[in-house]
């Protein structure tokens, strides 16, 4: 394919706790399962959830069981940093900061304190009857492991911007790519061509990847990224304004074994081999 001389990495994002605000960086680190290191380490859970050894043992965490943006788009209004460095979780709200969290096995106070703060926040949200019956939350995660993502196997998500572009033009308004938390925005491919290139293999720098499958979207890319409200019916454009028999929009991507640097950096190639 002719396209991929000029195709490049436009933006790499992680999303530190499942459901809110991502992280944008200039290198993603490939974990041995394929996922991007700090990538949904942490999650919010529900009472009597599933749980890895109830699916066959698999370390997967299926999203209804916990908050996610499909049905709590209100999540979209709070502001999260997780620092690595120190292992504090600051939390910013519409009026301002609400916390700065120290995680850690031994400081169970500061995870009540972050579970109680958001519960609060939501109960004051249009959200709130999501929480019915469903509470108390609970923090889980150990801010190192992947294992949040919506797939027991280790993907990456990729878009390419110039089919948001098209998307955007048929809304007849700019969309925001965070809507769709992919972590890889691609530039230079022609639009929707990165359909095209389910079943083949990508290089991006020295990684290498196989294009495994087009996401099916769900009601969360519907919410706008900053004020949580569905204001753009995004989902019904890619079936009905795009002719599309499922919501698709950008594909996964399933690392290779890395035979040197397994990171993936800004500005560096994409390629068909």
């Amino acid at each position: 394919m002719t396209f991929a001389a000029r195709a490049h990495v436009a933006a790499l994002f992680r999303y530190p706790v499942k459901g809110f605000t991502p992280e944008e960086h200039e290198h993603l680190t490939l974990t041995e399962d394929g996922r991007a290191e700090g990538d949904r380490v942490w999650s919010f859970r529900f009472p009597g959830g599933t749980t890895p050894s109830s699916r066959g043992g698999r370390d997967y965490w299926p999203k209804g069981d916990g908050l996610c943006l499909r049905d709590f788009p209100s999540l979209a209004r709070l502001r999260l940093e997780y620092l690595t460095s120190t292992g504090e979780i600051r939390l910013r709200g519409p009026s301002g900061e609400i916390g700065t969290y120290r995680m850690g096995t031994d400081l169970p106070a500061e995870k009540y304190r972050l579970e109680q703060d958001v519960t609060d926040f939501l109960l004051r949200s249009t959200d709130r009857r999501g929480l019915d019956g469903r509470l108390p939350l609970a923090f889980i995660g150990d801010g190192r492991k992947p294992r949040f993502q919506d797939r027991p196997r280790g993907y990456l998500t990729a878009h390419s911007r110039s089919s948001l572009a098209e998307l955007s033009h048929v809304l007849g308004t700019p969309i925001d790519e965070r809507r769709f938390r992919s972590n890889i925005a691609i530039e230079g491919l022609p639009a929707w061509a990165e359909r095209d290139l389910v079943g083949r293999r990508v290089r991006i720098g020295e990684q290498e990847f196989d294009v495994h499958a087009p996401i099916v979207r769900c009601l969360a890319i519907n919410a706008n990224p900053d004020t949580g409200e569905r204001d753009l019916r995004v989902l019904q454009s890619l079936t009905r304004g795009l002719g599309q028999a499922e919501p698709v929009f950008g594909v996964l991507l399933l690392p290779q074994a890395s035979t040197g640097d397994a990171r993936i950096r800004v500005g560096e190639q994409v390629s068909v081999l």
